[in-house]
């Protein structure tokens, strides 16, 4: 069953990264923004927008299995691990700058995903 967890938990981390990322690469290519039928038209023109939708569906379903078998609050906690993955690849792809700040917020995401795994195993001995 952990195995399981961790596979879920590394294919949720992807979908949902490539998901941003990919939805970032729509954005940059929409520019400049207007509301008219021939944006909308370009914007379905670059394939980054269909990797939106098949990143976003693949969490979609990640995460429905998960929380069929996976406890609510670590996996809840560990979803959000993709605020990190998603700064990571920023500064790779999007030449983004990682401030001190930035750091310290994905250090606490961290932090406190380790506390709610232990907190569940903890749990999981008493009973």
């Amino acid at each position: 069953m952990k195995k399981f967890y961790i596979i879920g938990f590394f294919l949720l981390l992807f979908f949902d990264t490539f998901g941003q990322t990919s939805f970032k690469l729509t954005a940059l290519s929409a520019i400049p923004f207007e509301v008219s039928t021939a944006w909308l038209i370009r914007i379905f023109t670059y394939g980054w927008v269909y990797l939106v939708m098949l990143g976003y569906t693949g969490a979609f379903i990640t995460w429905m299995v998960l929380l069929k078998k996976a406890p609510v609050g670590p996996a809840f906690a560990a979803s959000h691990l993709q605020v990190v993955t998603v700064m990571l690849v920023s500064i790779i792809v999007f030449d983004e700058q990682i401030t001190l700040t930035r750091m310290l917020g994905g250090l606490c995401i961290i932090i406190g995903i380790v506390f709610l795994a232990l907190a569940e195993q903890d749990l999981q001995r008493k009973s």
